[in-house]
């Protein structure tokens, strides 16, 4: 039977994200002539307990290639989703996930699994005419996400030398997003504000 939300083909390719690097970009097509395609985002700095990224090494891009992921993208899971329905996106990460016996994705690369993931989530949404966070939240309704507003960076986004990469604000107690993203400046300037009395620079 010829299902026109089955996967029918992927392509994958290295792209550059908006810092210059490596990353995987991938396709994905279906039977009834729908496609998504997405990239992989990729942080700065990385835990031991975070998804692998596969990167190449040796001399390419400073060893941050992704043509191995981009490999594994085409050849191993592309034999284990073609043919799977991406309106079952359970199906489909579950075959994604049954790729790596690894958990955190070290032998094909957490980055190839995202990136067909993602791709085949946005290719269900457009063979369904929808965006692809009406096809996510079903029928309910559509809320915006509580904001979480970074205040302090560590990590490898600051020069301070702080282990916690990121010191966030959650607003819980908002009625409202508007009312939220106010709450989160207020909080932000307050913070600056004593940071500076204490003598720290920005």
């Amino acid at each position: 039977m010829n299902n026109p939300t089955a996967i029918e083909a992927i392509l994958a390719w290295e792209a550059l994200d908006s810092r210059g690097r490596p990353t995987v970009a991938t396709k994905v097509f279906l039977r009834g002539g729908a496609s998504g395609a997405a990239s992989v985002p990729s942080g700065a700095s990385t835990g031991r307990h975070e998804a692998s990224e596969l990167r190449d090494g040796g001399p390419r891009f400073g060893g941050r290639g992704v043509l191995t992921a981009v490999s594994n993208v085409v050849g191993e899971l592309a034999g284990r989703v073609v043919g799977l329905d991406v309106t079952e996106p359970d199906v489909v990460d579950n075959a994604l996930r049954a790729a790596d016996d690894s958990p955190v994705y070290a032998t094909i690369g957490a980055n190839a699994v995202l990136a067909v993931s993602i791709a085949a989530a946005i290719a269900a949404a457009n063979a369904a005419g929808t965006s692809l966070a009406r096809h996510l939240a079903g029928s309910g309704a559509l809320h915006l996400p509580m904001p979480m507003v970074n205040i302090i960076s560590g990590g490898a986004h600051a020069g301070g030398l702080l282990d916690i990469q990121d010191f966030l604000i959650i607003p819980t107690g908002a009625e409202s997003f508007a009312d939220a993203i106010r709450c989160c400046a207020a909080v932000r300037e307050s913070a600056t504000e004593v940071a500076r009395d204490r003598g720290q620079r920005e």
